[in-house]
C-alpha cells in the first residue's frame, strides 16, 4: 500500500480555491438570508433550506481547512473529511424529510433533488472510506463530489431566494 498517496503540494491550490469560494459563497447566502430572515424564519421549507446550504458551505470550508493543515497522512485528511462529511449528510437528509412533511413552499423540494444531494455527500462519504484505506481514488471521488456539491448548494441557495420572491408577492 503506497503510503505517500495525498501529495499537499499537487492539492493545496485545489483546496484553497474551493475553501475560499465556499466561504465567500457561505457569506453570501448568509447576507441575503439576513435580508429576508422573516419571511424565512416563518416557511420551515425556507429555513430547513437556508440551514442545509449553509451547513453544505460550511462543511466545505471545514474539509478545505483541515486538508490544508501541515504534516498530515492520507488517513487523517480520510477520518476529517469522512467525520465532517457525515454532519451535513444527516442534516440534509432530516431538513429535507422535515420540509416535505410539514413545510409550506414546496419549491425545489423534488424527490430528484434530494437524490442528487444526498448522492454528492455519500459519493464524499465513500471517497473518504477509500483514502482512510489507502486508496487515492478516493481522493478524486471525494473532491469530485465535493466541487459537484457545489452547483448544489448554490441551486439551494437560489430556489431559497425564488421561494422568499414568491412569498412576498
Amino acid at each position: 500500500m503506497n503510503t505517500d498517496i495525498f501529495k499537499p503540494e499537487q492539492w493545496h491550490d485545489f483546496f484553497v480555491m474551493v475553501g475560499g469560494g465556499a466561504a465567500a459563497l457561505a457569506g453570501l447566502v448568509f447576507v441575503a438570508m439576513s435580508v429576508n430572515l422573516t419571511t424565512i424564519a416563518q416557511d420551515l421549507t425556507h429555513k430547513n433550506r437556508a440551514v442545509a446550504t449553509l451547513m453544505g458551505f460550511t462543511a466545505v470550508f471545514m474539509i478545505c481547512a483541515f486538508a490544508l493543515i501541515g504534516d498530515q497522512n492520507y488517513q487523517w485528511i480520510g477520518v476529517e473529511w469522512l467525520v465532517v462529511s457525515l454532519v451535513p449528510t444527516i442534516t440534509y437528509i432530516r431538513v429535507y424529510i422535515k420540509a416535505r412533511k410539514m413545510g409550506r413552499s414546496s419549491v425545489g423540494l423534488s424527490t430528484g433533488r434530494f437524490i442528487q444531494g444526498t448522492t454528492c455527500y455519500i459519493a464524499q462519504i465513500i471517497g473518504s472510506g477509500l483514502l482512510i484505506s489507502g486508496h487515492v481514488a478516493g481522493l478524486y471521488v471525494a473532491s469530485v463530489a465535493m466541487v459537484l456539491s457545489f452547483a448544489f448548494f448554490i441551486s439551494g441557495a437560489w430556489l431559497l431566494l425564488i421561494g422568499v420572491y414568491e412569498k412576498q408577492q
